[in-house]
C-alpha cells in the first residue's frame, strides 16, 4: 500500500516539475516579448536618424553609432529638464494628497457603518469602472473655469480619478485589522485625527507603499490627462514633451525622441525595480483580505 502511495506521490511530483517548467519557459517568452520593445529603443536611441527606419534592430555599430548626439538634441529641443521636473512634482503631490485624503475616508467607510458610507464607497468603486473618455471635454471645461490648470490645480483632479482604486485597497485592509487597538486609544483620551496619525497610519503601512507605487505609475506615465488639463504653453510633463518632437507635415526626429523615451522611461523603471517586492504584499493585503 506504501508502495503504491510512493509511486503515485513521485508521479505528481514529476507532472508537478513538468508544469513548472513549462510554466517557466511560457512566461519567460512572455517576458522577453514585453521587454524587447523596450531593448529596441535603447538601441535606436544610440543610432544616426537616417539608419532608424532603414535598420531597426540593427546593433548601433560603426557608422549608425550616434553617440549621444540624440540625447543632447532630445534635451534641447524638449527643455527635458523643465518637463522633468513639473511631472516630478505633480506625481509627487499627487500621490500624496490620494493616499492621505482615501487612507482617512477608508477608515472612516470601514469604521462608520451607515447608508452615508456604504454609497461612498459604492461611489468610490463605480469611479473605477467609468471610462476617461465620457468625461474629458467636460473635464477640461471645469479645469479652465476652476482654474485648476496648473501643477496644483491638476493634483484635485488627480485624486478624483484615483480615489477608487485607492479606497478600495485601504478600506479592504481596515476591514481585516482590529479594531480593539483604536478603541483602547480612544478610552485613553485620543482624538480621531491623534487615532489616525497614531495607531492607523502605521498599521496601513503595507498599503500605502504599495498603492502609493501603483498611483506614481499611472500618473508619471499618463499623457492625456495633463494634456488637456494643463496649460502646456507654460507647463509640460514627460510625456507631452516628447510628442513635441513632432515637427511639421508629420516629421519627427525620430533619434532625439528615442533618445527622450529612454530619459522618460529609465527613473520609473528605477522606482518600480526598487519597489516592486512591496507591490504583491501590499495588494495581497489590502484587497485580498478585503
Amino acid at each position: 500500500m506504501n508502495a503504491v502511495i510512493g509511486k503515485a506521490d513521485h508521479k505528481l511530483t514529476a507532472r508537478g516539475r513538468i508544469t513548472n517548467m513549462l510554466l517557466t519557459i511560457v512566461f519567460s517568452v512572455i517576458s522577453v516579448a514585453y521587454i524587447y520593445p523596450l531593448v529596441v529603443i535603447l538601441i535606436n536611441s544610440f543610432k544616426v536618424k537616417a539608419y532608424i527606419s532603414r535598420a531597426p534592430f540593427a546593433l548601433p555599430l560603426d557608422k549608425m553609432f550616434a553617440s549621444g548626439t540624440n540625447y543632447i538634441n532630445g534635451v534641447a529641443k524638449t527643455n527635458f529638464f523643465d518637463a522633468l521636473k513639473w511631472s516630478f512634482v505633480i506625481t509627487v503631490l499627487s500621490v500624496f494628497v490620494i493616499l492621505l485624503c482615501t487612507s482617512m475616508c477608508a477608515w472612516f467607510i470601514s469604521r462608520v457603518h451607515n447608508k452615508w458610507t456604504k454609497m461612498i464607497y459604492l461611489l468610490c468603486i463605480f469611479s473605477m469602472v467609468v471610462p476617461f473618455q465620457m468625461v474629458m471635454f467636460t473635464l477640461s471645461k471645469t479645469a479652465n473655469v476652476l482654474g485648476l490648470n496648473t501643477p496644483i490645480g491638476i493634483v484635485v483632479i488627480y485624486l478624483g480619478f484615483g480615489a477608487g482604486l485607492a479606497v478600495f485597497m485601504f478600506s479592504g485592509y481596515m476591514r481585516s485589522s482590529p479594531i480593539s487597538i483604536e478603541e483602547s486609544a480612544m478610552i485613553d483620551g485620543c482624538e480621531p485625527l491623534r487615532t489616525f496619525f497614531s495607531i492607523v497610519l502605521p498599521i496601513l503601512q503595507p498599503t500605502y507603499v504599495s498603492t502609493g507605487i501603483l498611483e506614481a505609475m499611472w500618473i508619471w506615465n499618463d499623457y492625456l490627462l495633463p494634456y488637456l488639463v494643463l496649460d502646456i504653453k507654460r507647463y509640460k510633463t514627460v510625456p507631452i514633451a516628447v510628442q513635441y518632437l513632432k515637427g511639421g507635415y508629420g516629421s519627427v526626429d525620430m533619434g532625439a525622441m528615442m533618445a527622450t523615451l529612454v530619459m522618460a522611461i529609465v527613473p520609473i523603471i528605477l522606482f518600480y525595480l526598487l519597489s516592486q517586492k512591496y507591490i504583491v504584499s501590499g495588494v495581497m493585503a489590502g484587497a485580498v483580505k478585503g
